[in-house]
């Protein structure tokens, strides 16, 4: 079975992965059949690159997805744009809404962060009053 998948590259303390589609029974760095993207997690926000033909590809022919794959495939519109495809909808339709997707995720990360660095700064200040 062919899945889609994260194999690690970089150094120690500083991963960034390839996302491929192997063979489930090769190891997790080991033998892959095609590069399809890349994720790197250690920049702000994370960079997720992705060429949406080949992924496009790969889950039409059978491919599985792990669970973090599947995650980068719906924050790129990927699994959207598929879902689309399938209903037949015009190409102009599944841009414009790919694209508020990826608009409503955008902005789902910024609100998530901006709530972060609140609680974080809350949490800083409660120890300073409480002494």
């Amino acid at each position: 079975m062919v899945k889609l998948r994260l194999r690690r590259r970089g150094r120690r303390n500083y991963a960034f992965y390839d996302i491929v589609a192997a063979d489930s029974r090769a190891p997790r760095d080991g033998r892959f059949i095609e590069r399809i993207g890349y994720y790197d997690p250690n920049t702000s926000p994370s960079t997720i690159v992705i060429n949406p033909e080949r992924a496009l590809y790969w889950l039409e022919v059978g491919a599985r997805p792990t669970h973090i794959v599947r995650l980068l495939l719906s924050y790129e519109g990927i699994l959207l744009r598929r879902r689309l495809l399938k209903a037949g909808l015009p190409a102009e339709e599944i841009e414009r809404r790919v694209a508020e997707h990826k608009e409503r995720v955008r902005q789902r990360y910024l609100r998530l962060t901006a709530r972060r660095r609140q609680r974080k700064a809350r949490v800083a200040a409660e120890p300073a009053s409480a002494s």
